[in-house]
């Protein structure tokens, strides 16, 4: 085999070789961004996703409630860019693209309130607002120190309209057998099954959001 023949193959597995390694890092930055512009957000769009399996708290979410949404948020516009407002850790400000970038699969359902309900927009963005810098509430409970996901729209419109999106639900009513060592160690101590709480799948299921689109897989 001469020189030149050796070069171009050798060459040509290069890129095969480099291609190969780019498709990972294509799917991870590339198939982002289109599902981000297929989007067309509005402020107060209820965002769903299912975050990364690895967390025991994330496998309990999505188990407990027989739902593959495990995380939510509500999309806003701050200074021209759009955010989602989450808690998670802390309520805080995500960038909407870092958001659905996150979740598993890329996924992110969205809803939107329906048009007669538009006239709150600015109400509950302001309640929302509010909640800035509350901690993440483990326990799931509905009092105001602490925060989880689903509980900031709901408590958020709640101030503001006096209205429930959804109704509460109790633990003993879900699936909560196959998780209770889970739930023991977040509650450090006994199962609260009386205990209400608001739940992704219920918010999103709320007579007064209608679904826009759903991204991802």
């Amino acid at each position: 085999m001469n020189t030149q023949n050796k070069f171009f193959k050798s060459s040509h597995l290069g890129k095969i070789t480099i291609l190969l390694l780019l498709l990972p890092l294509s799917y991870f930055a590339i198939y982002p961004s289109v599902l981000y512009f297929l989007y067309t957000p509005k402020e107060a769009d209820i965002v769903f996703q299912s975050l990364s399996r690895s967390s025991d708290l994330v496998r309990a979410i999505e188990g407990v409630t027989q739902s593959e949404y495990s995380h939510c948020g509500v999309v806003l516009l701050e200074n021209d860019k759009w955010v989602v407002i989450e808690a998670l850790g802390t309520v805080i400000k995500t960038p909407l693209f870092k958001w659905l970038a996150r979740g598993r699969g890329h996924r992110m359902d969205v809803f939107r309130l329906k048009s007669e309900y538009h006239e709150n927009i600015s109400n509950f963005k302001a309640s929302l607002n509010q909640y800035l810098g509350r901690p993440y509430d483990f326990r799931y409970r509905l009092d105001d120190e602490k925060i989880y996901c689903s509980e900031l729209p709901y408590k958020a419109y709640l101030s503001c309209t006096g209205v429930e999106l959804a109704k509460l639900e109790e633990l003993n009513t879900l699936n909560w057998k196959p998780y209770v060592k889970t739930i023991e160690k977040y509650e450090h101590g006994k199962i609260p099954l009386n205990r209400k709480m608001i739940t992704p799948i219920n918010l999103s299921q709320s007579d007064y959001l209608e679904p826009v689109i759903k991204l991802g897989f």
